[in-house]
């Protein structure tokens, strides 16, 4: 989509659809105020109130515009960048519906550039890939926008909004996509293509990974057609900076249980489960292409969870990268696994400063946080503070959950850690797994369960795969560079 700004909308050219905003009451939300009979006679019956995220259409004549959206913002003192996000998801949603692609848009009188865009971005998504017959009732992605009432020096900002749900819609693309398609090997390649001069990528095969002892990712994709990997994309946008923070992502990419097979319906949504390996990448190249002045490294231990005569086996031990021996009490706990791994390498070999790992890791966090929420885990008051700010920037929520002492659940006869500890805080001793890797280096842990792969589109979230994590993680990463 191509997005411009303007200056001059009464000499503006013809389009599809003109987006009116409105505050509730309704008040005019513009500068600019557009009068036609059909207005006047919507608002004096009533029955557009300017309500949060109403829309009315109506079809007026001898205007620029075939047709008009009333767009409803709700109350002006109400007004943040996520209500802002989720009414104007409404207005594209009303402009997809009529097929249209030249919009323009009345920009309201607010504060956030960011709200508006982000709602209409997010929303201008459509996967097809696997349609066939039904291509025809796909929506109409958005060609151009044009916006008026607003100064030409907030273009910049439009731009990388723009290029930042870009890179949301590359990680619902790998989401969304079939288990078949969207391979370890798949990913090993879509990391290749990321490189650029300041992006530099690494894969280590199984016989690297093997050589390195990264023995736990090696033993949950060993049942697989596909061999695992783990892919670094290292960026440093400020070498003479001490600081480096490390991303690590799960990147199951379909989660059968293995030996611990899950029922059918449990296992309709996994070939999602490698939806935090797409969004680490996705940070980091996206943190490159802003030049943003930090250094960090992404991580992405890739594999398969299938089922088959070579899949690791419940009651036996496989050794970490770190050295520690774990006892597999449940194949089905197998991100924990591969996270565990991909942070130890890290920390042996890349000497983080801070670490944050994300994934579709439990089921527990979705009973208790819901499909909008994504559960931290953090020993750093910093890093929570920073995830907590970008979270309320962004519109992907978080909410702290505490990292009690029950590690004495995973405690193993046979070796010196076992994978689960019982059903109850199953997302804590997940964490608390994870954390026996950690070294000591301050570091986060989100289980993004919930918002990762919902369950029928909502808001700005038009498929079921979301890209939830990506915009998050790039604030966060702002906030590091301002330091």
């Amino acid at each position: 989509m191509k997005v411009v700004i303007s200056q001059d909308f009464d000499a503006r050219k013809r389009a599809d659809l003109l987006i009116v905003p409105y505050w509730e009451g309704p008040k005019a939300a513009s500068q600019t105020e557009v009068r036609s009979p059909g207005i006047s006679a919507l608002l004096d019956s009533g029955d557009f109130k300017g309500k949060h995220g109403e829309t009315a259409l109506l079809y007026p004549e001898e205007r620029q515009e075939t047709r008009l959206v009333l767009l409803g913002l709700g109350k002006k003192n109400e007004s943040d960048p996520e209500r802002l996000r989720r009414a104007f998801s409404a207005a594209a949603k009303a402009a997809q519906s009529k097929k249209a692609k030249d919009i323009h848009l009345l920009f309201p009188e607010c504060h956030s550039v960011r709200g508006v865009f982000e709602g209409i971005f997010l929303t201008d998504y459509a996967y097809t890939e696997l349609k066939g017959d039904s291509l025809k009732d796909s929506p109409v992605l958005f060609e151009r926008l044009t916006v008026f009432d607003l100064d030409k020096k907030f273009q910049n900002e439009i731009d990388r909004l723009q290029e930042t749900a870009s890179a949301v819609h590359f990680i619902r693309d790998l989401v969304n996509g079939n288990a078949d398609d969207v391979t370890p090997e798949r990913f090993v390649k879509e990391a290749k293509a990321m490189a650029t001069k300041g992006l530099q990528i690494t894969i280590l095969d199984r016989k690297r990974l093997e050589k390195e002892g990264v023995g736990l990712l090696v033993a949950v994709g060993q049942g697989a057609r596909y061999e695992p990997a783990m892919i670094l994309a290292e960026y440093k946008g400020a070498p003479k900076s001490k600081e480096h923070i490390l991303l690590v992502g799960k990147g199951i990419t379909f989660d059968t249980g293995g030996l611990c097979l899950k029922p059918p319906d449990n296992m309709l949504s996994m070939k999602s489960d490698m939806a935090g390996a797409a969004t680490v990448l996705a940070a980091v190249k996206l943190a490159a292409a802003f030049g943003l002045k930090v250094n960090v490294t992404a991580i992405a231990p890739v594999a398969e969870n299938a089922i088959g005569s070579r899949s690791y086996k419940l009651g036996d031990v496989y050794r970490s990268v770190s050295g520690k021996t774990v006892e597999i009490m449940n194949t089905d706990a197998e991100g924990r696994l591969i996270l565990a791994d991909a942070i130890a390498y890290g920390v042996k070999h890349l000497r983080p400063t801070s670490i944050v790992d994300l994934g579709t890791l439990t089921g527990a966090i979705v009973i208790a946080l819901g499909e909008e929420i994504s559960g931290l885990f953090t020993n750093s008051e910093a890093i929570a503070k920073d995830l907590q700010s970008a979270s309320a920037s962004t519109g992907e929520n978080i909410w702290r959950m505490p990292l009690f002492d029950y590690k004495e659940s995973l405690r193993s006869d046979i070796a010196d850690i076992a994978n689960v500890g019982g059903r109850d805080a199953g997302s804590m001793k997940c964490a608390l797994f994870i954390q026996e890797f950690t070294g000591g280096v301050p570091w986060a842990h989100i289980d993004m369960a919930g918002p990762g792969f919902i369950s029928k589109p909502k808001h700005y979230n038009p498929t079921k795969g979301t890209g939830w994590g990506l915009r998050l993680l790039i604030d966060f990463l702002q906030l590091q560079a301002g330091k």
